[in-house]
């Protein structure tokens, strides 16, 4: 029987399933026409430029995160030779999306949920902030983040460290994530019990008791 639940942020809780590239590819088209490859490297340099140094302040709120991976995107493209002079439109288009999505599914969701759930999540050392600004806080008895846990999925280390903030055994807990790389093989590999979050089989689709698992 399942008494407990690790859950995933990214691509999970912010949307359903939706990868973080898409959606930024979605709001920059809307103010310009970028080649998908070039807009591919600049999100994987911004991605691994944040991994590697603490640009994101632990007082940073999400809106204030996006505002910062979008300066640093725009910034390579236009060394690249694309200029993208419509910052705040990018922003305001991938910020709302997200506090719609949160404030309609996933709280209602999550709320409902009787279980212990533990955050486990790759993030910049700001998720309690994060949390703060989204109204979830109080859903969570503990935040595995890999900025401060100084270990990074998919290590199933990290995973070990949700399953002892729960308190519980592997093979009593549920991982759920988007990603089948970073939450799903690793977490099984521990003996978790897992559920992929995917466009079609968003978070507003699990069963109404995760005990029942």
């Amino acid at each position: 029987m399942i008494k407990g639940i690790l859950i995933d942020f990214g691509g999970t809780i912010d949307s359903d399933g939706i990868h973080w590239f898409n959606a930024f590819r979605e709001a920059y088209s809307v103010v310009a026409d970028i080649p998908e490859d070039l807009l591919y490297e600049a999100y994987v340099y911004t991605e691994r430029t944040l991994g590697r140094n603490p640009i994101i302040g632990p007082d940073y709120t999400f809106c204030k995160t996006l505002q910062t991976k979008i300066a640093l995107q725009t910034e390579y493209l236009q060394q690249h030779g694309v200029a993208v002079n419509a910052q705040d439109t990018i922003l305001d288009t991938c910020y709302n999306k997200v506090v719609k999505h949160i404030t309609t599914v996933s709280k209602p969701v999550l709320e409902r949920i009787k279980l212990p759930m533990v955050l486990v999540t790759n993030f910049y050392g700001n998720m309690h902030t994060v949390l703060e600004e989204f109204g979830l806080s109080h859903l969570f008895k503990d935040v595995i983040e890999s900025a401060v846990a100084g270990v990074r999925k998919p290590d199933p280390q990290i995973f070990r460290l949700g399953v002892a903030a729960l308190g519980l055994e592997p093979r009593e807990t549920v991982m759920i994530g988007d990603s089948l790389e970073k939450d799903i093989l690793p977490a099984q590999s521990i003996g978790c019990q897992t559920i992929q979050i995917t466009p079609s089989s968003p978070l507003s689709s699990l069963p109404s008791d995760l005990r029942e698992l």
